[in-house]
């Protein structure tokens, strides 16, 4: 019924007796039925009288925070999350190139004249950044690349988050984003896979040098830990 339409978010669902009856299956089931939708992202559970079950559009949520997860628990290193952004943000590209219009090129030029409008204020345009590669991707009108997209960018926000307030990467990621735009109003399609490349290799590094400068501190923490008092 979700898939179909039927039920859109937003949508709250009948009480699990009537889905029972519904259904023609024991309340038990229902609850599980529930728990299973809950967890995948199509349901959340509000309280009171009137909540219960409702609808709700957070799959993509769901499957960038268990690729969040996966990076937290190390499994991911960056390096990995490099070679895969980049040759998923290319193939990206080579159909946003394909897919791109009108619409898509307002949303990009309103996305990096609000990054420009933050920079002139002394503001990092952390949010704008990121949304700019999201745009890419929906702009490509293929709902998958979107998702991976998702998942992805999800990573690679909460590790940029960690940098702190970084004026000067938001300044060139702002530019190097108005390159690649220039390139994509232009059907310039080699030079925005290599504008894109560039730019996101310049990312990497900047993330590698982030953790060399977090492993160090780390390093002289424990260091100095085993000290004597009387040797600190």
């Amino acid at each position: 019924m979700i898939f179909s339409g039927d039920l859109t978010p937003g949508s709250r669902l009948p009480s699990e007796t009537e889905l029972a009856s519904q259904f023609g299956v024991g309340r038990q089931t229902i609850r599980e039925a529930l728990r299973l939708l809950e967890l995948s992202g199509f349901v959340i559970m509000r309280k009171g009288g009137a909540g219960g079950p409702i609808i709700v559009d957070t799959i993509l949520n769901t499957l960038a925070n268990s690729f969040l997860d996966i990076f937290r628990m190390g499994r991911i290193t960056i390096d990995e999350l490099t070679t895969a952004r980049t040759e998923i943000e290319k193939v990206v590209l080579v159909y946003t190139f394909k897919s791109i219009d009108e619409s898509d090129i307002h949303a990009l030029q309103d996305n990096v004249l609000k990054a420009k409008a933050k920079l002139e204020d002394g503001i990092q345009a952390f949010e704008e950044n990121v949304q700019f590669h999201k745009l890419l991707a929906k702009a490509s009108k293929n709902h998958v690349f979107v998702a991976v997209m998702e998942s992805i960018i999800t990573m690679v926000a909460h590790f940029r988050s960690l940098l702190g307030a970084d004026l000067a990467l938001s300044e060139r990621a702002t530019l190097e984003h108005t390159q690649i735009l220039d390139a994509l109003v232009k059907g310039q399609k080699k030079l925005g896979l290599e504008l894109l490349e560039k730019h996101l290799l310049y990312i990497d590094g900047r993330f590698k040098e982030f953790s060399s400068e977090q492993a160090a501190t780390a390093s002289n923490n424990d260091l100095s830990g085993t000290l004597r008092p009387d040797e600190s």
